[in-house]
């Protein structure tokens, strides 16, 4: 079970404009409902506050129940983060995307009054995605420290996965387009004897060097490993930034894109 941040994000988002005016709130509190068991055996009804109930449905979708306990009312869920040993209470916290936030607009009574889940941080404004804002699911935004902020659940989500490295299918694509070599490589982001050959047959002669037309596909390549301008001209530019990077990396430092440099360029 279990989420990541962003899997939650983009729950909460998707459902950004749902709101009772239009019977949309009803699927949240649908998915709500369906899942068992229900706290304290509770069936919410259409009717009833649904701040809660939102950040429980998304918990839900997400299979991060886990996580983040569901619950229909905001003291109840304050309870169970505090159980789980996530729950704090900080003047000074400067909360992070996937907290939740608790609101006690009063501070009379000690009981929380709204809960949302926080988007993002930005200096110290935070924005936070709420259902039941105004009857619907909304943003707001509140600054970090604000006395309407009662403390937050600090939900231990996944580790995002890290994004596929493509750097060879990319090198494999523009050796594709630009040598149009019989048979085409498999852009299968291997760096296999076919893919090396043709590499050889590529840089071989110093091609990225006063060649900008014949190989534009290949040079973008290199100029988005190098951080240049992508124009597919070998320009100064690009050569500059070619010295520098021979140099971390301790190549030979002559602005010419040889076989080794495009190594160091792949997927190890």
């Amino acid at each position: 079970m279990s989420c990541t941040v962003n899997e939650l994000l983009n729950q909460a988002k998707s459902w950004l404009g749902c709101k009772e005016s239009n019977g949309t709130h009803k699927k949240i509190i649908d998915v709500y409902n369906a899942h068992k068991p229900l706290a304290r055996g509770y069936k919410v009804k259409y009717s009833d506050n649904w701040c809660a109930t939102f950040v429980s449905a998304c918990a839900i979708k997400c299979g991060a129940t886990d996580i983040i306990p569901t619950e229909c009312s905001c003291g109840q869920m304050i309870d169970l983060f505090k159980k789980k040993g996530i729950w704090e209470e900080n003047d000074n916290i400067k909360p992070k995307a996937g907290y939740i936030i608790m609101y006690d607009w009063d501070k009379k009574d000690g009981w929380p009054d709204h809960v949302g889940i926080v988007e993002k941080v930005s200096g110290s404004t935070i924005t936070v995605i709420e259902g039941n804002k105004s009857n619907a699911v909304e943003r707001r935004t509140i600054t970090v420290g604000s006395s309407s902020i009662r403390g937050y659940g600090k939900p231990k989500y996944k580790a995002e996965s890290k994004p596929v490295d493509n750097d060879v299918k990319n090198l494999q694509n523009a050796i594709n387009l630009d040598l149009k070599p019989s048979p085409r490589l498999e852009e299968d982001n291997k760096c296999g004897s076919k893919t090396k050959a043709q590499m050889k047959k590529v840089v071989i002669k110093k091609p990225l060097v006063g060649a900008n037309k014949k190989y534009p596909n290949i040079t973008k390549f290199v100029q988005g490993k190098i951080g240049a301008n992508k124009d597919g001209k070998y320009g100064p530019d690009t050569k500059a930034k070619v010295k520098t990077y021979q140099k971390k990396h301790g190549l030979t430092v002559d602005g010419i894109v040889g076989y080794n440099t495009l190594m160091t360029m792949l997927v190890k």
